[in-house]
């Protein structure tokens, strides 16, 4: 793995929670509104056009990532979390996706992204939400 993440849900609030993050860590601040990302996933995010897409909190490492979530289903407390797993292979991150989702949920299965990787969601069976990134280049 190249590295473990926490990641933060947020109902609108991201970039506002981001901010005073940046301020408290005095770190480096990434924003990807939703406003700003390529075609049809804007579509289905039109209401949260305002809203952050993707965020990196980063002091020589990053080491929190944040996002708001699409309005829609309720925003709950203890959904506000998910650990984030950079892997160094398709065959870590399958072995992986595989192994933690064994009785659990795959919210989304491992799919290539428009952003360059291979992504995909899961809960586990102790109730714990995992998302998989493994950046790869496409072949042109």
């Amino acid at each position: 793995m190249k590295e473990v993440i926490a990641f933060l849900s947020f109902d609108g609030n991201c970039r506002e929670a981001m901010e005073f993050y940046k301020t408290c860590f005095e770190a480096e601040l990434f924003l990807l509104p939703f406003s700003e990302v390529p075609g049809g996933l804007l579509a289905a995010a039109e209401k949260a056009q305002d809203r952050i897409m993707h965020s990196t909190l980063t002091r020589e490492t990053t080491f929190l990532m944040a996002a708001d979530i699409v309005p829609g289903p309720a925003f709950r407390r203890g959904d506000d979390f998910s650990i984030m797993v950079h892997c160094e292979s398709m065959q870590e991150q399958e072995r992986l996706f595989a192994a933690l989702g064994e009785k659990g949920q795959i919210t989304m299965p491992l799919q290539d992204t428009f952003w360059g990787a291979r992504f995909g969601t899961l809960t586990d069976r102790f109730g714990i939400r995992w998302m998989f990134n493994f950046a790869h280049l496409k072949q042109g």
